[in-house]
Formats: C-alpha cells, sequence, structure tokens
C-alpha cells in the first residue's frame, strides 16, 4: 500500500522546463526625442546681461 502511494504521489509531481527561444529576442529602439528650451530672463537681470553693460 505505501509503494502504490508513493507511485501516485510522484506521478503527480509537476516538472518545470525551462529553454531559451530558438530565435534571438529584438529590441527596436525607434525613439526620436525632441526638446525645447525657453529662458525666460527678468528685465533688471536682462539690463545687467545687455551688451552696453560692459559685463561681457
Amino acid at each position: 500500500m505505501v509503494v502504490v502511494a508513493a507511485l501516485t504521489l510522484t506521478a503527480c509531481t509537476p516538472t518545470v522546463q525551462v529553454a531559451a527561444p530558438k530565435e534571438p529576442i529584438t529590441i527596436n529602439l525607434n525613439v526620436k526625442i525632441e526638446h525645447e528650451i525657453y529662458v525666460r530672463v527678468d528685465k533688471a537681470l536682462d539690463d545687467v546681461i545687455s551688451e552696453s553693460s560692459g559685463l561681457f
């Protein structure tokens, strides 16, 4: 009886298989990046940085 129970339990044991895919994995990175930079200068700071101030 113990042998029958042992055979029954081993017959229900699930198996897990890990296998590599046959085709290579392809990753497409077609990304378009656009950016816009806005610079806002305060009027007082604009006067300091102006060409006539002699700072630069």
